[in-house]
């Protein structure tokens, strides 16, 4: 089995501002796995969030023994492996889990929804994400974003109730806010969180820091009226259990969690506690966010907008609706080069 991967820069429509910092290009790392003259592939988006890089991605990739590659079949064999290498390095891993799953839908002549028995029916809506920025900026935005019926709204910054208000002034679709951890103060959390209740809202992502005490978020769960959605909280299923009683539901990230098995292990646990689930994504090329996209027909939301927030995807193939994700039957990932 070969692998072979290579760098590519995503350029976004407009600079991409969270709670963190802001972007204009994001660069990502694009896997493909050769055996028996099918290709699968796979992706990579490092963020710096989670101690990754395109160094690390690459380093990683460059030290794989590919003999254990036998057989791609061998799936648990393989990721266990993949797993042992070293810590973290999660994007990289989620890219052999993808390619893997892409290869194995090829070869098998299947779409990975249909491989894992879904319904592709069933897609949610995916929400189209608003970016911190002026308000003539955000007017700009909300206009381009006018297909698509759900947005997700970046605060966390200074101009939180400003962004609002704007948004207010030339839209009234439901609204998904998410802070990226930007409230570092509880009784601020609180007060947001509030205010956010007469803004047609419908739950609030990762309000404080995920190194925030279980008090102050068991505190602020307590006294807030909009569900919670923990996402830089939760990166693999060991998370959720010890979350119960902050959030109300998780959302889980391919690039966070390591690839699409250990994302239906995070998908069981959290249904067996009775959260909420939504999928996310990074700034992703199609290949990323197909893969989720395969996934959500077992999940409550959807933020898969990551491809279409860029203007040079290098793959087609993912089809949308006015937000409504179309899952075709094209073979694995059901995507290719441009």
């Amino acid at each position: 089995m070969n692998i072979r991967f290579h760098i590519v820069d995503l350029h976004l429509k407009h600079p991409f501002t969270i709670a963190r910092g802001s972007s204009t290009v994001r660069q990502t790392v694009i896997l493909e796995l050769e055996h028996d003259g099918i290709v699968g592939f796979g992706e990579a988006a490092p963020l710096q969030r989670y101690d990754e890089s395109i160094k690390t991605v690459s380093s990683f990739f460059e030290i794989i023994d590919h003999k254990k590659f036998a057989d791609p079949f061998s799936l648990e064999l393989i990721l266990q492996y993949v797993d042992s290498i070293t810590p973290n390095n999660n994007s990289a891993k989620a890219a052999i889990d993808i390619a893997l799953h892409d290869w194995i839908g090829k070869r098998l002549n299947m779409p990975l929804w249909k491989l894992w028995g879904l319904d592709k029916r069933k897609t949610p809506v995916t929400s189209f994400t608003i970016g911190i920025d002026s308000p003539m900026v955000i007017e700009q935005k909300i206009r381009e974003a006018e297909n698509y019926p759900i947005l997700k709204v970046k605060l966390g910054g200074q101009n939180d109730e400003e962004i609002i208000r704007t948004i207010r002034k030339v839209t009234d679709k439901p609204l998904r806010v998410d802070a990226n951890e930007g409230w570092k103060v509880k009784e601020l959390a609180r007060d947001k969180i509030e205010w956010l209740v007469s803004q047609n809202v419908e739950f609030v992502e990762q309000p404080m820091p995920a190194n925030q005490s279980a008090d102050d978020l068991f505190w602020l769960h307590e006294n807030v009226s909009l569900p919670l959605i923990a996402d830089e909280s939760v990166k693999t299923s060991a998370d959720i259990l010890s979350l119960k009683n902050m959030f109300d539901g998780i959302n889980i990230k391919l690039m966070k969690c390591k690839g699409t098995r250990e994302a239906i292990r995070m998908i069981h646990t959290a249904r067996a506690l009775d959260m909420s689930i939504m999928i996310g994504c990074m700034i992703e090329s199609s290949v990323g966010i197909s893969a989720a996209m395969h996934l959500s027909p077992l999940v409550d939301y959807a933020d898969l907008d990551g491809n279409l927030l860029i203007t040079d995807d290098p793959f087609c193939g993912l089809e949308m609706n006015r937000g409504s994700m179309i899952l075709n039957d094209r073979p694995g990932l059901g995507v290719f080069p441009k």
